[in-house]
């Protein structure tokens, strides 16, 4: 019996992407550590979508544990204040109850995760990746989302598919190496910390 729920951020407005960003995250989770203890994952579009889903979950209470994984679109003050981040970012209200780990953040992006992981880029994106495009790994949760997605898309621009959102970065996304990303992103190992807890 699936005993988690989590609400994904990701996926847009496409029937489509919503399955890809939800194998995506499927396949991540279950290539690092959680096979046979796999959430149900919902991927939500956008991040107001999966606010309210989650929130309606939260209250229903059917499951033991709910949670929410966002985007924190900035870097964050204090990693383990996930509620007053969002309600400063947002100006979402923490559910009545909802506790801190009930958030789970990518700092700042998807695309800062997979950015942390040069071995796996290169293992996609072959030998057109100009690696010494790709930002650097010191402090990456502190470096503007944009311009991490921009120097994804100009280390890739020769390849044959280059980096984009949707269904590439979700391919990406499902074969990254966990122990690399909590070497360099701190909300990565705080996830992962509370999932082993949770699930």
């Amino acid at each position: 019996m699936v005993k988690a729920i989590i609400y994904l951020e990701g996926g847009g407005d496409s029937k489509e992407l919503h399955i890809r960003c939800r194998e995506g995250f499927h396949k991540l989770l279950e290539r690092n550590g959680f096979k046979g203890k796999m959430p149900r994952l919902k991927a939500c579009g956008g991040r107001n979508t999966a606010f309210s889903d989650f929130k309606v979950a939260h209250e229903q209470k059917n499951y033991t544990f709910v949670a929410l994984w966002v985007d924190s679109e900035e870097p964050l003050e204090d990693i383990n204040k996930t509620w007053e981040h969002l309600k400063k970012r947002d100006e979402w209200q923490r559910p009545k109850d909802s506790t801190d780990e009930q958030v789970l953040f990518m700092t700042t992006c998807m695309e800062t995760l997979i950015a942390a992981d040069t071995a796996t880029l290169k293992k996609v994106f072959k030998k057109e990746l100009q690696e010494s495009a790709l930002p650097s790994l010191d402090n990456l949760e502190c470096k503007n989302r944009h311009e991490i997605y921009k120097m994804l898309k100009h280390a890739t621009r020769q390849c044959k598919a280059p980096y984009q959102k949707g269904e590439k970065s979700f391919e990406v996304l499902s074969q990254l190496n966990v122990e690399t990303l909590k070497n360099h992103l701190p909300s990565v190992a705080r996830t992962w910390d509370i999932l082993q807890q949770k699930l």
